[in-house]
Formats: C-alpha cells, structure tokens, sequence
C-alpha cells in the first residue's frame, strides 16, 4: 500500500483541468465523484469516433501511480465502459478531454 500522503480528488480535478485549459485543451466534468477519496476516470475523444479512457493505479514495481488504459475504441464503447465502471462505483469522476491529436497531459509531471 502506498504510504504517501494523496491529494483529495476535487483538488487534483480543478487542478488537471486548470492545465489543460492552459494548454488551450478543452475538457469537462462529465461526473462527479467523491471530492475526497473518488477515483478518476480520464477520458480522451479524438473528434473522429475513437476514444481512449485512462485510470490511476498503483504500480507496485516501481512504488508509484501510473496512468493505464482503461478502455480504447469507438467512442460509444468507451461510453459504455465508463458507465459499467460508475454504475459499480459512483464515487468516480469522469473528465472528458477533446482532442484531435490525443493529447491528455496525464504523462507529464505532477499528474500521477
């Protein structure tokens, strides 16, 4: 189990959309979670009917958090997915990001 300290959800949610607005990427909140302990659920619309969906996990090799694929394809699949995965858990929140070049800034530092 991870020993440091997290940042509440809610937090890390304005933040992640804060930098995306500065990158001039544009995202919202499709649902909200728990402010506090709600997972995230990151999702990536390319604008031509594919879309990718990325959750936080723990990566006990390395004793980090990493970013993995949740879901991958048609938009309506990943839908479909994210909402089997908040039908099980509706503490989850859900950031739609919209990009044609598949960009979600997930990978950069400060966002694990």
């Amino acid at each position: 189990m991870p020993s440091s300290p997290r940042l509440a959800s809610g937090l890390w949610v304005a933040a992640y959309l804060r930098r995306l607005s500065l990158a001039d990427i544009p995202a919202f909140v499709v649902a909200r979670g728990d402010d506090t302990a709600g997972a995230v659920l990151v999702k990536c619309a390319t604008l031509d009917g594919q879309a990718k969906a990325f959750q936080r996990q723990w990566d006990f090799e390395t004793d980090t958090r990493v970013w993995i694929t949740f879901a991958a394809g048609a938009e309506r699949d990943v839908d479909d997915a994210i909402a089997a995965q908040r039908r099980s858990d509706p503490d989850i929140w859900v950031i739609e990001v919209e990009d044609r070049a598949g960009r979600t800034l997930l990978d950069e530092d400060g966002l694990a």
